[in-house]
């Protein structure tokens, strides 16, 4: 007989274990009803996890084309959220940006040059001049300059000189700013800083004339009568000079402080509000410039000069309030 069955069916062997199932390959169970996009939220609940989004991931992150795009920055001279950048404005190294204000600084420095060199013409003229009207004495009765070393009058001609150059200067010096500035500068701020060329020029000449008529006077009444009880006095050519080229240039810078705030308030840089809130800090800082450029042993001048500062701050407020400025 064969040893087949006759149902054809093979015999089976005797019981083998089981392969236990591919670690790799999910449980029947495990596929049915899973997203893949819900990993890592098993513990949510149904509505929960109707939240998430249907994203493709790996057990580790997000993966396929779903990223987040890279940011764009608007260019720089489009109009954003009513803001628009200066049209002429644009990104220049900081080497280009410090070789042109040397150059421009250079340009003051000719025109201050010039200036000083136009009034060697007529500085003897001028010593003589204001010699004799800034002492307290009458006609006849001024007592007469002395000169200490061989140089002495000829560096006072051009101390003298200095005046004119500083006058030519101070207009070139806001020229050459504004110019510097004219690329981050919007049109209307333009026009404010152009018409602040002459207004410099005035205030300038205002400055030197009020140094004349009042500072000068007053402040050497002061040193005579402070020293005629206990010394004769013999004014030297070099030092007294020395002390009005300083007052007067330096009456001739203080004299743009109404100027610089005008300016400052036009271009948004600041407000009237936030000036008149730090005036304390302000008449500090006014205080110590005049005790560091206008300083003599007796106090006297750096006090003229600081008091003034601190007049036409506040006074320059003072009008910008009544105008309705804030």
């Amino acid at each position: 007989m064969s040893d087949e069955p006759a149902d054809g069916r093979d015999v089976e062997g005797p019981d083998e274990p089981q392969d236990a199932p591919d670690e790799r390959q999910p449980a029947p169970d495990d596929d049915a009803g899973h997203d893949p996009s819900l990993d890592g939220t098993d513990h949510l609940t149904e509505a929960e996890r109707e939240d998430f989004p249907n994203l493709e991931t790996d057990g580790e992150g997000v993966v396929g084309d779903r990223h987040d795009p890279e940011p764009t920055y608007p260019d720089p001279d489009d109009d954003i959220g009513g803001i628009s950048t200066p049209p002429d404005d644009e990104e220049m190294p900081l080497a280009d940006h410090i070789e042109e204000m040397v150059l421009r600084l250079a340009v003051v420095l000719l025109f201050g040059a010039g200036g000083t060199a136009i009034g060697l013409l007529w500085a003897s003229d001028a010593i003589e001049f204001v010699w004799y009207n800034v002492f307290p004495y009458a006609e006849g009765e001024v007592p007469p300059p002395h000169v200490y070393h061989p140089l002495e009058l000829w560096l006072t001609r051009i101390k003298i000189s200095s005046l004119l150059g500083i006058m030519i200067a101070l207009p070139a010096f806001v020229y050459e700013c504004y110019l510097f500035m004219r690329p981050g500068l919007y049109p209307n701020e333009r026009k404010y800083y152009l018409a602040a060329v002459p207004t410099s020029v005035v205030l300038a000449a205002i400055g030197m004339v009020f140094s004349y008529i009042l500072v000068l006077p007053v402040l050497f009444r002061y040193f005579t009568y402070y020293a005629e009880e206990s010394a004769q006095i013999a004014y030297a050519l070099g030092e007294t000079f020395n002390l009005i080229i300083t007052l007067t240039g330096f009456l001739a810078v203080v004299f743009q402080i109404p100027l610089f705030i005008m300016l400052a308030i036009m271009m948004g840089v600041t407000t009237r509000r936030w000036l008149a809130q730090k005036r304390l800090y302000f008449w500090a800082a006014f205080a110590g410039l005049a005790f560091m450029f206008a300083f003599d042993p007796t106090g006297m001048a750096p006090v003229i000069v600081a008091v003034t500062m601190i007049l036409l701050f506040e006074g320059t407020l003072l009008i910008l309030k009544w105008v309705g400025v804030d």
